[in-house]
């Protein structure tokens, strides 16, 4: 199948992918676009991989204040060069970071940093309220594993379902960035404020 420049120029504004990446990948998928898409994700991630021990210690800082100046967060992300954490793509995905722990209050940023006796603590929580909703003591396991699940994508940034497209998640954006940028981009951490949360009665 021929593959016509502007195809490859389509995918390219797409994907911010180089121009013969491009055009290989068209190629492998004969030509499908949408393919041709998930097949840079995929080979671009697999690069990633093996570039996830170099050092990022680019980045921003970015601030997301809510209407009325209430409820904010303050977010560090990493990259490996000044010149991508110029661009407007890496700018646009600090902001959009920073108002999502606005909007959905996340307590860590992966599930790996949670420790340890918290994640003990709700799953004993789970097997408790399965047990005492008379479920078989075969189950109670998976139905606490399932519950855990559940818990992760609550209380982790990068699991967290993205606040302006439901059907990505947080991570599903950040690889998207990885593979566009070819850099090295780390969540590095959080803050959360919101008015009057933490004086006493």
């Amino acid at each position: 199948m021929d593959i016509t420049a502007d195809t490859v120029k389509k995918l390219r504004e797409k994907t911010g992918v180089g121009l013969m990446d491009c055009k290989e990948a068209l190629k492998h998928t004969n030509g499908d676009m949408e393919k041709a898409v998930d097949y840079l994700r995929e080979k671009g991630l697999a690069k990633m991989a093996k570039r996830m021990g170099r050092v990022a210690s680019e980045g921003s800082i970015a601030s997301y204040i809510h209407t009325g100046g209430k409820v904010g967060a303050i977010v560090e992300i990493n990259c490996e060069t000044d010149f991508v954490a110029k661009t407007d793509q890496f700018q646009n995905f600090v902001k959009d970071v920073a108002m999502q722990i606005t909007a959905s209050n996340p307590l860590y940023v992966k599930r790996e940093d949670i420790p340890r006796d918290h994640i003990d603590r709700e799953k004993t929580i789970y097997r408790n309220q399965a047990l005492e909703s008379g479920k078989p003591e075969k189950i109670i396991d998976k139905i606490a594993d399932g519950k855990l699940e559940k818990f992760y994508q609550e209380v982790c940034l990068v699991e967290q379902t993205f606040i302006k497209n439901p059907d990505i998640t947080i991570k599903d954006l950040l690889e998207e960035l990885l593979v566009k940028t070819g850099e090295k981009i780390v969540i590095n951490r959080f803050v959360r404020f919101q008015l009057g949360e933490t004086l006493q009665e």
